[in-house]
C-alpha cells in the first residue's frame, strides 16, 4: 500500500540547548500519528550557519533516525531564507514549518494535519491566543504591526500568527515559485491563497536559551513586511508633499495679503526656519521611503540565489510520493 509523506521543516540557528529536547517531543508525536495515519515522515533540520555543535548532535541522531534529513547553509541568510531552503528540499506531500525553541509546541501537529487528511483544507495554520515568555511592549508592537499591515496590504494576513503552519504540496509547490530575496514568508503564505483554516493555541516561552529576535531584528521584519506587500508608503509620501505644497501656497498668498493690505513688514526669520526645517525633513522622509523601494529592485535584479546549500543529507527512509 503507498502511502503519503509528511515533511516537518525546522530551520534553527544555535538551538543546540534545545534541540534534543525537540527532538524526543516530536519523535513522540510521529510514533503517536502512525498509529492514526498511514503516513512515512521526514524531519528536514535545516542548519541556517550555526556556530555552535548543534549539527554535530543531529549528525550523530542522523545514524539512529533514518528519518531525518540535514540540510546545512553556508552562512547564517536568516529564518525567512532557511524556511525557503526547507520547502525547496523536502519531498513531503504535505509540509509542517516549526521551531526548535518550543514555543510552538509539537504536540499541536495532530490538529493541524486533520483538516488537511479530511481535505478540508489545503493550509492549516496556527493562531496565538497567547504569548507566554513575551514583554508587553513586544506583545503591543506584534498586534499594532498586524493592525497597520493590514490596513496597507490588499491580502488578508491572519494576526497572531507565526511560520508554524501545513502546507499542502500544491500550495507548496505553488509557494516555490515565489523567488523574491526580501522575504516575508507570513505574507507569502496568505498570497498563495487556497484553502486555509486556523488552529488556536496557547503559545509557550521559549523552552532554553535567548531568543534571536531582538527588536532591532524584529523592526527590519516589519519593514520587510511592509515593503514586500503595500506601496502605500509612497502614496502617504506624496500626500506629504502635497500637503506641503498646499500650506505653502496658502501661508504666501497670506503674506501677500498683509503686505498689499497694510504694507505690513512680516517678521519672517521664525516662520521661514519652521517652513526650511519642515520641508528638508518631508524631503529626507521621502527620499528615504523612494530609497527603501530602490535598494529592493537593485538587490532583485542581481538575482543571486536565495541561499547556498553546504552540505544536503537526506534522509535513508524510504519516501512515497503518492498523495492520499
Amino acid at each position: 500500500m503507498t502511502t503519503a509523506t509528511i515533511s516537518v521543516i525546522v530551520p534553527f540557528y544555535n538551538e543546540a540547548d534545545n534541540l534534543p529536547t525537540f527532538h524526543d517531543r516530536l519523535s513522540r508525536v510521529i510514533e503517536s500519528l502512525t498509529k492514526r495515519y498511514p503516513y512515512t515522515w521526514e524531519i528536514v533540520y535545516v542548519d541556517d550557519g550555526s556556530n555552535d555543535n548543534a549539527l554535530d548532535w543531529l549528525q550523530r541522531q542522523q545514524k539512529k533516525d533514518r528519518r531525518i534529513t540535514l540540510v546545512q547553509l553556508s552562512r547564517n541568510f536568516g529564518k525567512e531564507a532557511a524556511l525557503s531552503a526547507g520547502a525547496d528540499l523536502c519531498q513531503g506531500d504535505a509540509a509542517i514549518f516549526i521551531d526548535a525553541d518550543l514555543q510552538d509546541p509539537p504536540e499541536l501537529i495532530p490538529q493541524l494535519i486533520e483538516p488537511w487528511h479530511n481535505k478540508q483544507a489545503d493550509i492549516v495554520y496556527a493562531r496565538r491566543l497567547s504569548r507566554k515568555g513575551e514583554s508587553w511592549l513586544k506583545k503591543v508592537s506584534a498586534a499594532l504591526f498586524y493592525k497597520v499591515l493590514g490596513r496597507l496590504t490588499h491580502i488578508t494576513i491572519p494576526p497572531n500568527t507565526g511560520d508554524f503552519r501545513l502546507m499542502s504540496r500544491e500550495t507548496l509547490d505553488q509557494l516555490n515559485k515565489l523567488r523574491e530575496h526580501h522575504r516575508f514568508m507570513k505574507g507569502l503564505f496568505a498570497w498563495v491563497g487556497y484553502r486555509q483554516k486556523e488552529v488556536l493555541y496557547h503559545r509557550e516561552a521559549r523552552h532554553l536559551g535567548r531568543s534571536k529576535w531582538n527588536y532591532r531584528a524584529l523592526w527590519r521584519l516589519s519593514l520587510e513586511g511592509i515593503t514586500s506587500f503595500s506601496t502605500m508608503p509612497l502614496t502617504l509620501a506624496t500626500y506629504l508633499g502635497l500637503i506641503a505644497v498646499i500650506g505653502a501656497l496658502i501661508y504666501a498668498a497670506l503674506i501677500i495679503y498683509q503686505t498689499l493690505m497694510y504694507g505690513t513688514d512680516v517678521p519672517g526669520y521664525p516662520s521661514l526656519m519652521v517652513t526650511i526645517l519642515f520641508m528638508g525633513g518631508a524631503q529626507m522622509l521621502t527620499i528615504g521611503i523612494l530609497g527603501a523601494y530602490i535598494g529592493r529592485i537593485f538587490n532583485e535584479v542581481k538575482q543571486r540565489p536565495l541561499y547556498l546549500v553546504k552540505t544536503h543529507q537526506r534522509a535513508t527512509q524510504k519516501m512515497t510520493k503518492k498523495k492520499p
